[in-house]
């Protein structure tokens, strides 16, 4: 093969760029000092990315930093799955063979998915979401030991050929990426990078993260490009060329270059075509005919072909081979790889005017011969690379029976990488050529993997593949790498299918009753992930096709996720019995992840029965089993209900623990889904601990990162709930709203229906909207509170109790009491108390509702301070201690114990932002003339009990209180209504509110008329 050759750019002179340079420097100065940086750089074709990557992996040499460089590879239309960091691994084992060694040890079989030197893959294993999260996170630890001790540059180029694996890569190594002295880059042509371009999320997800810096290069100026014509040439250039060429490249270094080759070998600038691929097949067309053939062979072999399968693809006498490529590599058209094993073009877009000026069928007999070439000798090209290149090979040949087997076998490689969303480009390659390729061929072609739980359509051995099972692949390869649409719609065309096949005198599911329940399991986990419905129509069905059957993994499957969905939507004994039988069925056919599914859904109906010790018991044995399986997905699935179950239990600081573990644990595996299901759970709990500023932060944190529609609502739902409580309505509107259009309206859940319902409550009692107050409560509950409700529908009542307690006296609150009363107590009767935390509850929703009725007994009150003072509830605790502060002082004789509890509420109140309850306190320690500061000696009561306002401003109040205008007041006390007027503004300047009605509710609320409570 050829030697060294002279590989000189065409402009020796680095123009330009100096701000980008030294942003580049000064990263790698932060990663030597043991930061770690990201960086992406982009730029349009031709602009100078790959020049300024070039210098800075110079200077970085020079500092002594280790540079490893991959590329992302185009095979036709087609990207090699991890292609830039397999590549960039395999330079840093050449340079650091030891290092990388010591720092894979113990993972050579995972990470030999990406670096097939470091031994054979991981056996077989559950290929879900993951398996490849695992991959991902050895990955980043691997680089991370690797830059512990020295600065390592990893630059990544030509993003926008980037296959969605990679992408994938790149954007958890940029999330997770936390130590080391580890600088990466990478590089983009953004000119392709258009609306629907799948790089361009990446992009816009990556500029949220604030370690990631992007470069923007921008084309020349006029004097830049005078600089690199004064370098190209050697000589001082003619004014009117530099202007010419400005003006015909626009500043593009590589235009600029491309024009200055076609002047100097003779050509006139304005002769030239304007067609930019005429302007790049210029040079290529001096060529030899040999170097031209070599380098449309080039072209379409992919972004950088092996120089043994040029030899064989090209079929000249190796002399004139070498000859032919000496001279491409001179003309600077061809460039030998760094690794010395093969060529490549100096540019993307010359290789795309070559590969665009070959005829049709010029086209599919090169790839034919690549194809056949590879096929005669398989180790011209790496292990790693071969099935995906043979299978793009032969479908550009345009024969799809070659095809077929090839794409399908780059599938199953593909799915073993994890590289899921490649697995699933492949698959429907293989349904767009099923129906061309003969049906002897089909013949021979045998069941490659297993979907899941889907049954392969008979034995592996005798069986053909059929086109029903590379739907099953496909649809779960979908699901897998997130194309959740792709996957609903392949399910859709397999039960269409499967209904055609149907004899229309067999019963439903026909001949393949195990395989349409399969198809329609799945439809129904999409149907609800996606927000299309509940899932339960779908689930019906599948429990309808295998009942009957003997027990299998399918059956196990069905049963395992009605009871899922039986947990989350109807909590009871069907569901309960459901999760047993799935256990069952699980255990008969050894089906161990659905069996822990199904344990795991088990052990949460358990607890809500009521059996919560044997629940918990349950479902932390499952965590341990799947953590010891490296079930990673079922361990996510166990952190996510351990955590709810904990909380409906009222041990919120035990949720806390196992939550905060599950995060950890998602973020490390990189399951981006399971991690907000976990994040919102402990959002949850710390609300609930008052940990109100963890619990902020988390919930801003979840509506960044949520995956799903559920956990991004469940966000929204937490801040209104907080906002709420500190009394920003606004913000408690906007969530509010948002929360419920994330919802949505397909799969309405008590668990997020009644928090919803509670906070609107909350709001309107907040605004004296009591008639909203009543019929909100009418509407959440106007289906009853189903079993298991408790633990959404007690708040819910106390909010409702407690907006008719602060309403008492209101004008227009009495009408429709009663009733509303008697509707809430009929509620409470409905729920369960099965634990202290709702026990509580259950007291303080008693005692608001004896206070509305003006029955406010302080001992009542005591009992309820006595309920909550275990259960780590400080902000119910602080509301109790009010009420019964305030019992007390209605009472009389009891104003040290009053004080006490006002101050320690008070204190609660101001810790936790709390502010409506900040200022109920205030308002009432003013009244009674309790101190908030530090215990003392507590006056005796004041004779005055009217905060402040004189005889004649309590009467105002009083009639303001009952509705009437100033001129009815003027009426009532014989004075003018500019006097009423007078009082009127002052009352509400000595209360500090804003109009009668807040006057008139604070009144009662603060007892200043008693009477007219009476």
């Amino acid at each position: 093969m050829l030697g060294n050759v002279e590989t000189r750019s065409v402009s020796p002179v680095f123009v330009g760029r100096a701000g980008e340079l030294t942003a580049l420097t000064e990263a790698l100065s932060r990663a030597n000092a043991g930061e770690p940086q990201a960086l992406l750089v982009g730029g349009e074709a031709g602009v100078g990315k790959t020049r300024l990557l070039e210098e800075f992996l110079g200077e970085a040499c020079a500092q002594g930093a280790v540079v490893a460089v991959g590329g992302c590879v185009e095979i036709g239309a087609d990207g090699l799955p991890f292609a830039p960091f397999s590549t960039a691994l395999r330079s840093l084992r050449r340079t650091l063979p030891d290092e990388l060694a010591a720092a894979a040890e113990g993972q050579e079989g995972e990470l030999a998915r990406l670096l097939p030197e470091l031994g054979d893959a991981a056996g077989p294993e559950p290929y879900n979401e993951d398996s490849t999260a695992r991959l991902f996170e050895l990955t980043v630890r691997l680089l991370e030991r690797i830059a512990t001790d020295r600065t390592v540059v990893l630059a990544l180029e030509d993003l926008h050929w980037a296959d969605t694996s990679t992408r994938h890569l790149l954007a958890y190594l940029f999330r997770t990426l936390h130590r080391g002295r580890l600088v990466v880059v990478a590089t983009y042509r953004a000119d392709d990078i258009h609306r629907r371009h799948p790089l361009r999320p990446l992009l816009a997800e990556l500029d949220r993260l604030r370690t990631v810096r992007r470069i923007e290069l921008p084309r020349f100026n006029r004097t830049e490009v005078h600089r690199q014509l004064t370098g190209i040439l050697a000589a001082e250039p003619a004014p009117a060329l530099v202007d010419d060429i400005f003006r015909r490249s626009d500043g593009n270094a590589f235009f600029v270059e491309e024009l200055v080759v076609c002047q100097e070998g003779g050509g006139e600038p304005g002769g030239l075509s304007e067609s930019l691929r005429d302007l790049l097949l210029v040079r290529v067309e001096r060529l030899s005919e040999d170097a031209q053939k070599v380098a449309r062979i080039v072209a379409e072999g992919g972004s950088t072909v092996e120089y043994g399968l040029l030899a064989a693809v090209a079929r000249l006498p190796e002399d004139d081979l070498i000859e032919a490529l000496r001279a491409a590599v001179n003309a600077n058209i061809l460039l030998a790889v760094p690794d010395g094993e093969g060529y490549r073009f100096r540019h993307s877009l010359v290789r795309e005017a070559v590969s665009d000026d070959l005829l049709p069928g010029e086209r599919s007999r090169l790839n034919r011969r690549y194809a056949e070439a590879l096929e005669a000798d398989p180790s011209l090209v790496r292990a790693d690379e071969r099935t995906t290149r043979l299978a793009s090979y032969w479908y550009h040949a345009h024969d799809a029976a070659k095809a077929l087997p090839v794409v399908l076998r780059a599938a199953v490689e593909a799915r073993k990488r994890h590289a899921h969303a490649e697995q699933l480009r492949l698959l429907e390659r293989a349904m767009e050529l099923w129906d061309t390729v003969p049906d002897e061929v089909r013949s021979t072609l045998r069941p490659i993997d297993y979907a899941e739980a889907y049954p392969a359509c008979g034995c592996p051995d005798t069986t053909p593949l059929r086109y029903l099972d590379v739907l099953a692949e496909a649809a779960v390869a979908a699901r897998l790498c997130g194309e959740r649409e792709r996957a609903l719609k392949i399910v859709k065309r397999a039960l269409r299918l499967l209904d055609e096949d149907n004899d229309p005198a067999t019963a439903s599911g026909g001949k393949d009753p195990q395989r349409t329940a399969w198809f329609w399991t799945e439809r129904s986990r999409l149907m609800s992930n996606l927000g299309r419905g509940d899932g339960w129509a779908e689930i019906a069905t599948a429990q309808e096709l295998v009942r009957g059957l003997p027990p299998s993994a399918v059956h196990a499957q069905v049963l395992a996720v009605a009871a899922g969905w039986g947990m989350l939507h109807a909590p009871g004994p069907e569901s309960l019995a459901a999760a047993e039988r799935a256990v069952e069925y699980a255990r008969l056919v050894e089906a161990e992840p659905v069996e822990l599914n199904a344990r795991l859904t088990l052990g949460g109906l358990m607890v809500d029965s009521g059996d919560i010790e044997a629940g918990l018991a349950e479902m932390l044995a499952v965590l341990d089993r799947t953590r010891e399986l490296c079930l990673h997905t079922e361990t996510g699935r166990a952190y996510v209900n351990i955590a709810s179950c904990l909380e409906a239990v009222g041990r919120s600081r035990e949720a806390v623990g196992i939550a905060t573990k599950g995060v950890e644990f998602s973020r490390k595996r990189g399951l981006r889904d399971n991690e907000g299901w976990v994040l919102g759970n402990l959002v949850e709990s710390q609300v609930s601990l008052g940990h109100w500023d963890d619990a902020s932060a988390g919930a801003h944190r979840l509506q960044r990162v949520a995956y799903s529609t559920k956990p991004r609502a469940a966000a929204h739902l937490r801040r209104a709930q907080l906002a709420g409580l500190r009394g920003e309505l606004g913000i408690c509107a906007e969530h509010l709203a948002l929360a419920r259009e994330a919802y949505g309206t397909h799969d309405p859940m008590v668990q997020y229906l009644l928090p919803l319902a509670q906070i609107d409550l909350s709001v309107a009692a907040m605004q004296n909207r009591l008639g909203d107050v009543r019929a909100g409560l009418a509407e959440a509950a106007k289906g009853g509170l189903p079993p298991g409700s408790h633990r959404y529908a007690w708040p819910l009542l106390l909010t409702a109790a407690t907006a008719e307690a602060e309403a008492r006296g209101l004008p227009g609150a009495a009408e429709g009491r009663p009733e509303a009363l008697a509707r809430i107590r009929s509620y409470a009767k409905q729920l369960a108390t099965p634990v202290p935390v709702w026990q509580a509850h259950a007291l303080f929703v008693a005692a608001e509702l004896a206070r509305a009725e003006g029955r406010d007994d302080a001992d009542r009150w005591a009992e309820v301070v006595v309920a909550l003072g275990p259960l780590e509830r400080p902000y119910e605790l602080a509301r109790a201690r009010h009420r019964w502060a305030d019992a007390l002082l209605l009472q009389g004789g009891h104003r040290d114990r009053a004080a006490e509890l006002v101050r320690e509420a008070h204190l609660v109140a101001v810790h936790l932002g709390a502010r409506p309850l900040r200022e109920d306190l205030e308002l009432l320690a003013a009244r009674a003339r309790l101190p908030l500061g530090a215990p003392a000696a507590v006056t005796p009561e004041p004779d005055d009990e009217g905060f402040g306002l004189t005889p004649r401003e309590q009467d105002v109040l009083r009639l303001v209180a009952v509705g009437r205008t100033n001129r009815q007041i003027a009426e009532e006390l014989f004075i003018s209504p500019k006097t009423a007027s007078v009082h009127v503004s002052n009352i509400l300047a000595k209360l500090g509110v804003s109009g009668r009605g807040e006057a008139a509710a604070l009144a009662h609320r603060l007892r200043l008329l008693p009477e007219v409570l009476a």
